[in-house]
């Protein structure tokens, strides 16, 4: 919020636009009396080191007390950090967020014997315990997973040997790190206005989504330029990445560092290789959309700089908060009168840190902690992205709120595959009624234009990462070198594939590879191509079939990780083992493209 043009102080903004942070600790001190008794809490699970396989009771009482440190870990750290992040500058918040930052590792590293040694335990011998204790049936499905893991935990000797292994092996992702945030310096170029600006990580799309074509070619060269001539060292860096997860996947019997990375949420790998085969599929519309691009820009040739400027221009759309807010509610009406009220509960109890404010963390989230109802930071500022940002976090915020109200702790928390689910569904069914809901023909095109970036940047380009991904582990596991040109030759390619003949794919995107950090964290990206995909065949689902099909999605979002990622999208009516749900997404895409070549050729 600002006061003239200068950004309100955290203490000036009013009540009324700030979150709830009272509902987690109401003071400082009542934080700190918890922070205190998590620490003295903390060698109680020493008590249980060696004992796991005792009996039920004892296995029991163990997994209790896990829970409650953690329930109470999740306060503290939530707490530190929201208050750090309305003021990034404010001290005391900074050492309470080390403090918890501190607390967390110790927590975790008490509890680490855990996990072997209920995996030592025989399956009869659980199975024995949970006879003789009821409640540990709770655990029932938490414990199976971790037996599920068994043969790729080694011997405790081996295991710490791996874990010292850790530090070591995260080299390659902290040296990019450190690279890319602190030691890389792009050139300056002219902005707009002929003046003379330095581009930033920041700074980058902003200049490419540019109206002047000269900013968006010179900032477009500027930064591949600079990653080109370091090529043979971060070739080498990303190299090193996939020759340790191909140690670890070898030390821990995988068949590859894919089917390691998936297995964490126990995800067929064909899941993999079917988003890739569907996108393969579809790629005409890909191609079509490039086509299209080309023409409303209206240019002789299209380049790969050109993506991201806006295809509708002028449309300014001023939407106070308040506003917002009514808009979201009609969008999701869909979803059903229960939903509707926890949607305006969220909205009436303060859940939401609305304004931009002085050294307030920037974006947009939502958190929270287990037996607290959840919270969304934004920096709202009144354009139509905001609006649908708020759709998006309440998204997440209400998908937290059923996870948490229906499950107990150990299965509150949703795996990353289903993450942006709940989120994009959301989205979707918000742009589907705002364009039902304009007669605005420059309006109109301006929403399918954001709804096809959408598709652009998520599906396809998340896609093509994931590919790269496959490729390049794949030659590692097979004794090939990864060179800088080998490198580049292979994204070369993937851009000529996913973008098709009507652009001409500039040589300086063939480094592009070297600017991602994702790539850091092997086959991550995926799941956001699936996720995008699983709620845009949800929210077709929900506007078509009604109640049933919200019924469904609501017991979806109330699972939490009771059951496996790929499991409760089943029960929601999607089956992301197929190629269905992707072909269903792109469906639409080629119905909004018509759309768009009806309003703009």
């Amino acid at each position: 919020m600002t006061k003239g043009k200068t950004l309100l102080k955290r203490s000036e903004v009013k009540k009324e636009f700030t979150w709830a942070i009272e509902d987690l600790y109401s003071t400082d001190e009542l934080w700190e009396k918890d922070y205190n008794r998590l620490k003295e809490m903390i060698p109680q699970i020493d008590e249980y080191r060696g004992r796991l396989s005792e009996s039920g009771k004892t296995l029991l009482d163990f997994l209790n007390l896990y829970c409650r440190l953690n329930i109470l870990m999740e306060r503290i750290y939530v707490y530190a950090n929201q208050k750090y992040h309305e003021d990034t500058a404010n001290s005391v918040y900074q050492e309470l967020s080390d403090k918890a930052e501190v607390l967390n590792v110790q927590l975790n590293s008490a509890l680490s014997f855990a996990t072997p040694e209920i995996l030592n335990i025989p399956e009869e011998t659980l199975e024995k315990f949970k006879s003789e204790e009821s409640e540990l049936r709770e655990y029932d499905f938490y414990l199976k997973n971790i037996i599920r893991r068994k043969p790729h935990v080694l011997s405790a000797e081996i295991e710490a040997l791996l874990a010292d292994a850790g530090e070591m092996a995260a080299s390659p992702d902290n040296i990019f790190s450190k690279f890319n945030n602190a030691d890389l310096k792009f050139p300056e170029i002219k902005d707009e206005d002929g003046n003379p600006v330095r581009i930033t990580h920041g700074r980058f799309i902003q200049f490419l989504q540019s109206n002047n074509r000269r900013v968006r070619e010179d900032a477009f060269k500027g930064v591949y330029k600079t990653y080109e001539s370091y090529k043979n060292t971060l070739a080498a860096t990303f190299s090193s990445n996939l020759k340790q997860e191909l140690f670890f996947s070898k030390a821990r019997n995988y068949g590859s560092n894919l089917e390691k990375a998936l297995d964490d949420s126990n995800i067929p790998v064909s899941v993999y290789t079917n988003l890739i085969e569907a996108v393969h599929d579809n790629m005409d519309l890909m191609h079509r959309y490039v086509s299209l691009r080309k023409k409303i820009l209206g240019v002789d040739e299209l380049h790969m700089y050109d993506l991201y400027t806006p295809l509708v221009q002028d449309v300014k759309m001023d939407i106070p908060f308040e506003e917002a807010k009514k808009i979201v509610s009609e969008g999701l009406k869909p979803l059903g009168e229960e939903y509707q009220e926890i949607l305006q509960e969220g909205f009436k109890n303060r859940w939401i840190d609305i304004y931009e404010n002085e050294n307030k963390r920037s974006g947009a989230y939502s958190w929270g902690a287990y037996g607290v109802h959840p919270y969304v930071l934004l920096n709202y500022n009144n354009t139509l992205d905001n609006v649908f940002t708020l759709a998006h976090e309440m998204g997440h915020a209400i998908h937290s709120y059923y996870s948490d109200k229906v499950q107990p702790y150990i299965y509150a928390a949703y795996k990353i595959f289903v993450a942006e689910v709940a989120s994009t569904c959301n989205e979707a069914l918000l742009i589907d009624h705002m364009l039902k809901n304009t007669d605005d023909k420059l309006q109109k095109a301006y929403l399918i234009n954001h709804f096809l970036e959408n598709f652009k940047g998520t599906l396809y380009r998340q896609t093509m990462f994931a590919e790269f991904e496959m490729i390049t582990h794949k030659m590692v596991q097979e004794g090939q070198s990864l060179t800088a040109d080998t490198l580049c030759k292979i994204y070369h390619d993937l851009n000529v594939h996913y973008f098709g003949d009507d652009i001409v794919i500039d040589p300086e995107i063939d480094m592009e590879w070297s600017r991602i950090p994702h790539f850091y964290s092997a086959f991550y990206v995926y799941q956001y191509a699936t996720g995008y995909s699983a709620a845009i065949a949800l929210s077709r689902r929900i506007l078509k079939e009604g109640k049933p099909a919200v019924d469904d999605y609501i017991r979806f979002l109330s699972g939490g990780s009771s059951d496996y990622p790929i499991e409760l999208l089943k029960k929601a009516g999607v089956d992301m083992s197929t190629k269905e749900p992707v072909n269903q997404a792109l469906k639409l895409f080629d119905e909004l493209l018509d759309q768009m070549e009806e309003l703009m050729l």
